[in-house]
This record gives structure tokens, sequence and C-alpha cells, in this order.
């Protein structure tokens, strides 16, 4: 594509070239037809005063033949004599031979014309003339004949040549003048034009920071200062823009609520970091997948489709399972209509109202399990009592049977009160713990003891796959019972003749324990709720055996308290497996450590 300047140089040129040419052609004619019209008139003077000098001498009869042959030569011009009826008396010498006979005949022919005027004739189309005659009178002033002066047209042409070669080498200076100057203005004026022409492309590019500072004090300067302002204007807007964008993407994505933004085609166009968070998607890429395939939850879905359907708000509670747990959600869906109401979109928000529904399930439950879970004991406490006092204190072994079981509910009540106690001391404190460095192998070991009567009542096998020199940093007695809460629950959930397997091995810098047994097992819906207080899967078996439903919630806040992380997989009569991860200890400094407690 040419260029802007060089365009509007080839114009300038062209019309200088135009006009010189215009301009040289005039002139040419104006000298050519100013020098024939002084020439003619100078031959018009000679004529006149040749033929008063003749005339002065007498007429033809007297004239000297060498005399006019000197003013031809002087004048450069041929002088022709001829009588009255035009025939030749003297001719200074004809141009060419062959037109003596051509030259007579228009020499009578001027003769036979009467005036002195003159007289213009191309011979045979070679070469052209001019001619100037007057009359010659003798001594009595008759007419005694007349002199003809001419001379060739094409004598002039060297003057012409001249005349041109001086104007075209004129017009040539002028050319290369008007160029040079025609160039300067034009770079003058060219220049900030394309500048602001870049700039513009900068602008449109998005680089809002060109600007022009070719600035003339004219109407382009304007154009550039105009240029200049809306580029900085752009910047500004821009800028402006980029810091609002980024405040609402901090905002959208440090905020605590899930969103998702799903376009009208069902692909979502948007999430943050909380829905991610929330539904355990972060390795997971949601953009451009439509919504039915990136929300692992039928319940959400339904809510999208029904604002697709609907084009209403919708507000609903939900309780979703999460990995091992269960949390409640307030899920707000609403559509995205834009002007001219075109359909935009649907915006899904999730609030974790889990912490608020754990309070409010709390105080329901603390008074109906803590009610229901004392109501046995002192149901039976007070039974076996009236029945002592109505008489049975005579019967001693009825007194020994009662009293057992009257021993037996109370301390069923005291373990629920101390684990109560317990539990609210470590939601409400946290939990205070005594750090050392400890092998895992060694303190599972030491433990058994206390459950080997339990293993032996319900003859159930007991296999241990324990590495050795499995440090860590933890509380001795926490973890005892934590191991102690998570085998006595594999004890009591396993069949008379049943099978428990603990083991600890090292895995990514990671002491992972496992106790798994080949009990009654759990549906998988039941897993998300086994660490909430009060959560049985089986109430009766483990009401009769002494269990309060407390202990796993226990054992998880200790298990966090480490900075650890506790797993369970089971499938119904197959079994259950619990994992427990903590962070493992360098093994120099536990060798170090044990020494010293040896020492």
């Amino acid at each position: 594509m040419i260029k802007f300047r060089t365009r509007l140089m080839l114009a300038l040129l062209s019309l200088i070239v135009l006009v010189l040419v215009a301009l040289g052609i005039i002139l040419g004619q104006m000298f050519k037809g100013y020098y024939l019209s002084t020439f003619n008139e100078r031959l018009e003077k000679e004529t006149e005063v040749l033929a008063g000098q003749i005339n002065r001498e007498g007429g033809l009869q007297a004239f000297n033949t060498d005399m006019v042959k000197d003013w031809s030569k002087q004048l450069q011009v041929r002088i022709s004599l001829a009588d009255a009826s035009g025939k030749l008396v003297f001719d200074s010498g004809a141009f060419d031979d062959s037109t003596i006979s051509d030259h007579q005949e228009i020499v009578k022919r001027l003769a036979g014309m009467g005036s002195s005027t003159a007289y213009r004739e191309s011979l045979f189309n070679k070469f052209g003339e001019h001619y100037h005659w007057r009359t010659i009178k003798n001594k009595d002033g008759q007419k005694d004949g007349m002199i003809v002066l001419n001379t060739k047209v094409k004598d002039l042409d060297n003057i012409y040549q001249q005349i041109w070669l001086i104007l075209l080498f004129s017009l040539g200076a002028s050319l290369v003048l008007l160029t040079l100057f025609s160039t300067k203005i034009t770079n003058r004026y060219t220049k900030p034009i394309e500048s602001a022409t870049k700039v513009a492309i900068e602008l449109a590019k998005g680089n809002y920071r060109a600007r022009t500072h070719e600035i003339p004090p004219d109407e382009v300067g304007m154009l550039n200062t105009s240029i200049n302002i809306l580029a900085r204007n752009l910047q500004e807007m821009m800028q402006a823009q980029e810091m609002h964008q980024n405040r609402l993407s901090t905002l959208i994505e440090n905020m605590e609520s899930g969103l998702l933004l799903i376009d009208d085609r069902g692909f979502i166009t948007m999430v943050n970091k909380s829905f991610k968070r929330h539904f355990h998607l972060e390795k997971k890429q949601l953009i451009r997948k439509r919504y039915h395939e990136a929300i692992p939850h039928e319940q959400v879905i339904d809510i999208v489709e029904e604002v697709f359907m609907t084009e209403q708000n919708v507000r609903r509670q939900l309780l979703l399972p999460l990995g091992i747990e269960r949390k409640h959600f307030e899920v707000s869906g609403a559509p995205i209509i834009g002007t001219n109401a075109e359909w935009k979109g649907v915006l899904i928000v999730f609030h974790d109202i889990t912490s608020l529904k754990k309070l409010e399930q709390m105080r329901k439950d603390f008074v109906a399990n803590v009610s229901h879970e004392l109501k046995t004991p002192i149901t039976s406490i007070k039974g076996f009592t009236e029945t002592l006092l109505d008489g049975a204190l005579e019967d001693k072994e009825a007194l020994k049977m009662f009293l057992t079981i009257i021993l037996k509910e109370s301390e069923r009540m005291q373990s629920l009160v101390m684990d109560l106690l317990e539990l609210s001391k470590i939601e409400q404190k946290g939990i205070s713990l005594n750090i050392t460095q400890l092998s895992v192998d060694a303190l599972i070991t030491d433990m058994l003891p206390s459950l080997q009567n339990r293993f032996e009542e319900k003859q159930i096998e007991l296999s241990l796959q324990l590495e050795k020199n499995l440090w860590i940093e933890g509380d001795s007695g926490r973890l005892k019972q934590v191991f102690f809460n998570l085998m006595t629950n594999a004890i009591l959930y396993t069949q008379e003749g049943g099978h428990i397997e603990v083991r600890a091995f090292e895995e990514d810098n990671r002491v992972i324990v496992e106790v798994e047994d080949n009990g009654i097992g759990m549906d998988p819906e039941e897993l998300p709720r086994i660490f909430e207080r009060f959560y049985r899967v089986d109430k009766a078996r483990s009401r009769n055996s002494g269990g309060t439903g407390l202990g796993l919630a226990i054992v998880k806040h200790i298990i966090e308290a480490h900075d650890g992380e506790i797993f369970v997989k089971s499938k119904a009569t197959e079994g259950t497996t619990f994992t427990v991860s903590l962070k493992k200890q360098n093994e120099e400094e536990g060798r170090f450590e044990e020494k010293n407690r040896i020492n």
C-alpha cells in the first residue's frame, strides 16, 4: 500500500509538472510571436528605408547594384528589385536555384497587390519566406518599380531552439526548487498525520500508553492534541477498569461463599476457589465444561435446571456429602438477564451454613441425646433401687446382682459425662498437648495389654504389622486415647472369632497407621456422619456395650490437633478400615531422643 506522503508527493509533483508544461507552452508561443512580430517590424522598416534611399537616388535607373548587394549582406536578407510589371531587374541571390521561377511568380503577384504589406507563402511545403516590399518612384514621382525584402522562416529555428532551451532550463530549475519546497511542506504536514495514524493504530491494538509528539501549531496539531487527550482518557479508563476488575476478581476469589457462573448454553464460565474447596475439585478444570458434568450432586443440578426453566430466583438449603463429612449449604440460583430481556445465564451461590446448622443442631441434640443417654441408666438405677427397697435386700444373690447392675449403669453415666466434658473442653478451648518425640510402634505395643481381655472375651485374632523407628512428635497420652478408641470400636463391631489387623508404616514422609477389621461394616451414606456426636452405626449394640457415641468425635479433634488426618473406608458386612496419617519426624532426631530417655 502506497503511503499517504508518497501519494501526496506524486499528486503535487504531477500538478507542478502539468502547470510548468502548460506555462512553458504558453511562454514559448508568446516569445515566438513576440520575436516574429519584432522581426517583421524590423524588415518592414528596413524595406521602407531602402525604398526611400533608392527613390532619393532617382529610381531604378540610377541605383547602384553593388550598394544593394552590400545592403543584403549587412541585413542578411534577400533583396530583389522589379519594374512596374513585376519583372525582376535585380536579385541579390536566390536561396535555391530551383526556386527562382517561384520567386519571380511571387514578385509579380506582389506587384499586382498594389499595397505595402507583409506577405508570407510556403513554397512546395519545404520552407516558408517572409516578404516585405515598397513601391519605388522615379524623379517625376511616377511608379518606377518595387523593392522586395524576404528571408527564410527556417532561419528563425535556431532562435526558437535557444528560446526553448532557456525555457526548459528555467522550468527545470523551477521544478527542482518546487519539488524541494513541496517535500518540505509535505513532510511538515504529513509527518504529524503519520504520527497520529500510528498512535491511532496502537490505541486500536490496546496500547493506551502510545502518544504522538508531533504537534504543529495548526489544525493538524489540534488533531494530534485531541488524539493524545483521547489516549490519556482511554488509559485512565482502562486503568480504572483493570482496578475494578482486580478488585472484583479478588473479592470473588476470596469470598467464603462458592460462586458458579453458567452461560446460556450451560457452560461454566466462572468458578471461584471457595466452590472448588467446598466440593474438593481443586485439581479439576471446570471452565468451559457443562454444569452437569462438573457438579457432582444431583440436588444442585436440579436447582440449576429449575432456574433455567422458570427464570426465577431459587433458594434452597441442601445437605451434601463431601468425602467423610456432610455439609449444609444454602444454595441461591438467579437468572442473569441483560438488556432487552436477553438471556445471559445463571448465577449459583453456595453459602456454607454447616457451622450454623451444627450449632443449631448441637443445641437440639445435646438435650435430646443427653436425655436419651441418661434415661436408660437412670431408669435402671431407679428400678433396681425400688426393687431393693421393696424387699429384695434380704435376698443376697439378688442384692449382689442389682448392686452390680447399679454400679455398671453408674459407670456408664460417669463415662458419658466425662466424654461430654472432654469434648466440650476440646471444642471450646482446644487441646493442650504435651509434645514429645515418640515411636508409634512402641506406643501401640504399650497400649495392647489394656485391651487383651476384650480380645480374649470375643476370641478375636489380632495381627500386628508395625515397622520400627516410626518417630513422630505428639502427645503420648492423647495418641494412646486415639488408638485405644479405634481398636475398641473395631472390637465392638467385630463378631466373635473375627480378625483385626493393625498396620504402621512410612509413606511419603508420613507415618500411616491402619486399623482394619472384618466386622459388620457401614453403608457409604453413613461414613460422613460417624464423626458426629452420639452417632452410632448400630445404636442398640453400641449402647449395650458401653459406648457413648462420642469417641470418634474426640479422636478426630485429637488427630487434627496433631496436624494429621483420619480417613475411613468401609463396606457393609465386609469390615471397616480407619487410617491415621501423621507427620514423620527425622529418624536421627528420634534416635537421639530415645537414647537420652534411656540414659
